[in-house]
């Protein structure tokens, strides 16, 4: 499992090399998406690659690359089966160390993949709870470009671990946004409630499908404002990601939320995102 693939080539793993001046190592200057793979093939792989493309698009960085082909080539190198992939496109390496930059730069493009871990058939029972801490965002305003500009979601992910939790959730102007790299849920009498996409959070897949699961299965849902009271109070809290799907929220800032246990609509969106998952896993 250590095929990669760097600007054009598919080489193992140790053999990558990538520039000092490539502005991706020197400012940041890239965007990245994870995309898993099910029996190789890509979950919902077009919205993955339209949410990479507005990404590029927003920080003008050449959108020239064959993705489909590209990923579709690594997941077969490295095996097929259910892998995740990260890719990841710089603006490209300008030779010197310059803020400014022109449109001359081809992009470097980088991707490798990883395996899945099949969480979904060992049960609820199996799936250990998180305790969270809440911690201002102090991320930039366009959180919905994926940018590898993590270094604000590492220090208060950091911070949370010090804190002997898992978990850190962001807010900004007293309104949550989101995890550390993940999305955010609550449940009060039985409605379930997310924070509005906007610029200032990411749009996740694996947030779209749980809304997609609860209006299959008759779960009510809104998409509003959240604020730190209405977190506390709730009587469930979940957060979603990719890799780790949905997980419950049982403490926040050293407060128990609900009873301390994953609550039954958690429990219910378990059961059906488990089912969904277990197809693609079985290439159903």
């Amino acid at each position: 499992m250590n095929i990669v693939y760097l600007n054009g080539e598919f080489l193992p793993a140790d053999e990558a090399k990538v520039s000092v001046f490539d502005r991706g190592f020197l400012f940041g200057d890239s965007v990245y998406e994870v995309i898993p793979f099910y029996q190789g093939v890509g979950f919902r792989l077009q919205a993955h690659l339209e949410r990479l493309n507005h990404s590029l698009r927003a920080v003008r960085i050449k959108n020239e690359g064959n993705w489909n082909e590209i990923l579709d080539t690594l997941v077969w190198k490295n095996g097929g089966g259910n892998l995740s992939v990260y890719l990841q496109v710089t603006r490209g390496n300008a030779g010197k160390r310059s803020h400014a930059y022109d449109d001359s730069l081809e992009p470097t493009v980088f991707a490798c993949c990883t395996p899945i871990k099949d969480v979904w058939g060992e049960g609820a029972e199996s799936v250990v709870p998180l305790k969270a801490i809440v911690t201002e965002d102090l991320r930039w305003h366009r959180c919905d470009i994926k940018s590898t500009c993590l270094l604000p979601n590492i220090l208060v992910l950091q911070q949370a671990k010090d804190e002997g939790v898992q978990e850190a959730l962001f807010s900004r102007n007293d309104k949550l946004t989101e995890g550390s790299a993940c999305n955010l849920f609550l449940v009060k009498r039985g409605v379930l409630y997310t924070p509005k996409r906007s610029s200032e959070i990411l749009g996740g897949i694996t947030r779209e499908l749980v809304l997609e699961l609860a209006d299959k299965h008759a779960i009510q849902f809104q998409e509003v404002d959240i604020d730190y009271e209405q977190l506390l109070s709730a009587d469930e809290v979940w957060v979603s990601s990719s890799t780790r799907g949905v997980v419950p929220v049982v403490e926040v800032d050293g407060q128990v939320i609900g009873d301390g246990h994953p609550g039954p609509i958690w429990q219910k969106m378990f059961e059906f995102f488990a089912a969904f998952q277990r197809k693609l896993m079985r290439g159903e």
